[in-house]
């Protein structure tokens, strides 16, 4: 089943042709039950494959392959893991890119292209000050405007820091994930399982408040001690 129009996959191609450096992975975790979108997930990612050769698309199941799910953390599906070939892969998508969401899709394949995000120089300078492991959660549906704003900047903070990991999550798909973390609206992002953020955020502001979070969990474990 095909899930772009002669005229979406017109666009892409073209979109791709530009702007696309260098070779780029798509890494497709599906399982055969309790998996609504998976088929769809793996599906979209090879038409992609198929508009640019170097698209390159990786499909594994996620019970038959448990081991690489480890690797890259992958533990529910389906899960896309954008990487450049060797990387670890700290953009992930769980839950179907579709809808608005679709554009961050495009926009993250080709940024870890060219091996850099479109974040401001001041925004990078900030980022490099993070020195502890983060794990930044960006709840969203797919029918949200706003979701990919948020999306897309902490995918980039992922891109730029080897600090970071940063997953976009279908509230609608994982709903009992939402419901752990009181998804009431969105975007919603949860960093470390701790600090909550709630909206869109500009990218100045989002990366503010994620440093801001960093000093708060610094704090909390020292008050641990």
């Amino acid at each position: 089943m095909e899930l772009l129009s002669e005229q979406d996959e017109e666009n892409v191609r073209a979109i791709f042709r530009d702007q696309l450096k260098s070779e780029v992975q798509a890494l497709v975790f599906t399982q055969e039950h309790d998996c609504d979108y998976c088929v769809e997930a793996r599906e979209l990612m090879e038409e992609l494959s198929r508009l640019d050769e170097r698209i390159k698309v990786k499909s594994y199941d996620l019970d038959r392959h448990l081991q690489v799910a480890t690797i890259y953390g992958v533990d529910k599906t389906p899960a896309i893991i954008v990487a450049r070939e060797g990387e670890k892969g700290r953009i992930r998508f769980f839950g179907l890119p579709a809808g608005h969401e679709f554009a961050a899709l495009l926009e993250d394949l080709i940024d870890v292209s060219n091996g850099t995000s479109r974040l401001s120089p001041t925004s990078k300078a900030k980022i490099s000050e993070i020195d502890r492991p983060l794990h930044i959660q960006v709840f969203v549906t797919t029918t949200c405007p706003h979701c990919p704003l948020a999306v897309r900047t902490a995918h980039q903070i992922a891109l730029e820091s080897e600090m970071v990991t940063a997953d976009m999550i279908e509230s609608m798909e994982f709903r009992q994930i939402a419901l752990k973390y009181n998804v009431s609206s969105v975007p919603k992002t949860i960093i470390n399982d701790r600090i909550e953020l709630v909206g869109a955020l500009p990218e100045g502001r989002f990366i503010d408040s994620l440093l801001s979070a960093l000093r708060t969990l610094d704090a909390m474990e020292k008050g641990k001690g």
